[in-house]
């Protein structure tokens, strides 16, 4: 081991002067010096970053804190009855645990929340991740350079104060509850519920059952209990909406399978489990799909003309018998602007005599169980009196989440500067990943972080990779503080404004990827581009569009990070490493710039 300090003193300095005293630091190039990092949730992103985080940065002390009492966030809070995957579950779930078991192509919330528990287990997350520990108000001490974290033990009601050099949010855009603003909502005596926080032990049977909300929740909450013995329903809904064909269908088609068949049998999953490149085959067709349909996004394409064509023939073909309904429910925005749903089974219920489909707003509840309605609203009944009052036993909100806005704890920056007053009246970012103001603040599922088509997850693990790199540079180069510079932030939010300007998500309708609750002109939920766009951005870090601070406040040098000329390999890690088989990088034989990994996508820096 070399020397605990070697002082370097003689008369070769810069332009002939003499360098000053300087004192190597005793340790390895690789210096895993110790950092304390807190995670909020441990919904997909909090467990891939239980995950990456201790896999890749040893001295790293972490903790993930959960507030509700299983992991999972979404699919932890969602499960009301019908809930699924809206989109083929081969390409919602992590790259590296592909899962051959999904009893449908649009797995139960069930099996989704399996699968997370799964993941978490077998990678070791759960041994980081504190349920039922609810984040309170987080503030950035300046003087310590930490973050001061108040957490309370929702079981016991006992609160401490963690600290964190690093502070990572991962709580996603879909876990605060958004209940309706209806006057009198509070005094509603019968049963009320959101879609988000479901009683399971409920019994709908012989129930009216009130229903407010026509989204992805809603569409699938419907068909469901439209079955249920005696069950009465009223859905409230006051916009229209786009009914897709399922997102899988032309994937379906190419593997030679029938789109309206979505249940894998067990003989498929085990061919899945038992042939490899068959089931890598099936991934690929719904990967390659999700990812190829962007064109569908911007105004004015092909196939946004064919998509429009597509599904409102869908849409008259099974509302033939209703043309009402179909007039109250084929919007003037074009598909895509807000959230397209397959909806199985919707529009069919929406049919069904104990259904009744109401257009017009709830004004306010007249207590104990009644709602009253602004105007005639019912599609069986247009010519009903102006004023109506209804009486139902259980209103259902299906009203979706408080998304794109800051979280639901006070997060207090630099100079006591909040989130909340920094995101008004738009949540800026660098690359939905920090914020200036804000120093060791990193965030996972931000704004403008999901997508309108292609693979969610992937970008969620692109994120981790990003932050990933960020806690090991603070680490390995002595680094106190980081955060994106100002004029970085003020450019990445000059281009969401530029790129969406183009897209059908700046069309009239009410959508959560919007700010203000839905009903805003900017777009906050979803990534400006494609999610090979995003991938790509997400790639490598630009280091130079941060601010840093040095942990070394004594010598005054940029490089002391360097150590002692020792490398950690040397004494615990492979002296060889760099000729393992795994490390060498063959070139491409005769013409190496025709290597097919770098066709399929090309090198970056």
């Amino acid at each position: 081991m070399a020397p605990a300090t070697i002082e370097t003193n003689g008369t070769n300095g810069t332009n002939g002067t003499t360098p000053e005293k300087f004192i190597l630091k005793d340790t390895f190039i690789e210096n895993h010096r110790p950092l304390r990092v807190v995670v909020v949730g441990a919904g997909f992103s909090g467990i891939l970053a239980a995950i990456r985080i201790p896999e890749r940065i040893p001295g790293i002390d972490l903790t993930v804190y959960e507030k509700n009492e299983g992991i999972g966030g979404v699919w932890w809070l969602n499960n009301y009855p019908g809930v699924a995957c809206d989109i083929p579950s081969h390409s919602y779930q992590y790259s590296f645990e592909p899962n051959p078991n999904w009893s449908n192509l649009y797995a139960p919330g069930s099996e989704i929340r399996a699968y997370l528990q799964m993941v978490a287990e077998k990678y070791g997350a759960t041994r980081f991740i504190k349920t039922s520990h609810k984040v309170g108000t987080c503030t950035w001490d300046e003087s310590s350079k930490k973050w001061k974290v108040e957490v309370t033990k929702t079981a016991t009601g006992e609160t401490f104060t963690d600290e964190a050099d690093v502070l990572v949010t991962a709580r996603g855009q879909l876990n605060e509850p958004s209940w309706p603003d209806i006057p009198g909502l509070d005094k509603f005596e019968g049963k009320l519920m959101h879609s988000g926080q479901w009683d399971t032990s409920y019994d709908f049977r012989n129930k009216k059952i009130g229903i407010v909300g026509n989204g992805s929740s809603a569409i699938q909450i419907i068909p469901k209990l439209q079955k249920v013995e005696g069950a009465e329903l009223k859905c409230f809904m006051r916009s229209p909406t786009w009914i897709s064909f399922s997102f899988g269908d032309p994937a379906m088609m190419s593997l030679g399978l029938d789109p309206t068949i979505t249940e894998i049998t067990e003989e498929q999953r085990l061919k899945f489990t038992s042939d490899p490149e068959s089931f890598f085959k099936h991934r690929k067709a719904f990967e390659n799909d999700g990812n190829l349909i962007h064109d569908s996004t911007l105004k004015g394409t092909e196939m946004q003309a064919m998509g429009i064509q597509i599904f409102r023939s869908g849409m008259e073909k099974k509302l033939a018998s209703r043309p009402d309904l179909l007039a109250r429910l084929i919007p003037s925005f074009s598909p895509g602007c807000r959230r397209l749903t397959p909806g199985k089974g919707f529009l069919e219920a929406l049919l069904e005599p104990n259904v009744t489909t109401i257009f017009d707003s709830i004004t306010s509840v007249a207590p104990p169980t009644g709602v009253i309605l602004s105007s005639s609203s019912s599609s069986s009944d247009p010519g009903s009196s102006s004023q109506t009052t209804l009486d139902i036993d259980v209103l259902i909100c299906a009203t979706g989440y408080q998304a794109s806005t800051s979280p639901p704890f006070p997060v207090v920056g630099r100079g006591g500067q909040t989130l909340r007053s920094r995101w008004s009246p738009i949540p800026e970012s660098y690359l939905s990943l920090a914020i200036d103001g804000f120093p060791n603040y990193l965030m996972m599922f931000g704004p403008n972080s999901a997508i309108g088509f292609g693979s969610l997850t992937k970008i969620l693990e692109a994120e981790t990779d990003y932050v990933c790199a960020i806690i090991r540079k603070l680490q390995k180069e002595d680094y106190a503080t980081i955060e994106p510079k100002p004029e970085r932030v003020k450019d990445f939010t000059a281009y969401i404004g530029a790129y969406f300007e183009k897209t059908v998500y700046t069309e009239k309708c009410k959508s959560w990827y919007r700010t203000e609750g839905g009903k805003g002109d900017w777009i906050a939920g979803i990534w400006p581009g494609s999610t090979l766009h995003a991938l790509e951005a997400l790639r490598s870090p630009r280091w130079e569009d941060w601010v840093y601070e040095s942990a070394d406040r004594e010598s005054g040098n940029g490089l002391r990070w360097l150590g002692n000329g020792w490398s950690e390999t040397q004494k615990t890690g492979d002296p060889s490493w760099y000729i393992n088989p795994e490390e060498v990088e063959v070139p491409y034989p005769g013409k190496p710039e025709d290597n097919p990994r770098y066709k399929a996508r090309p090198w970056s820096y």
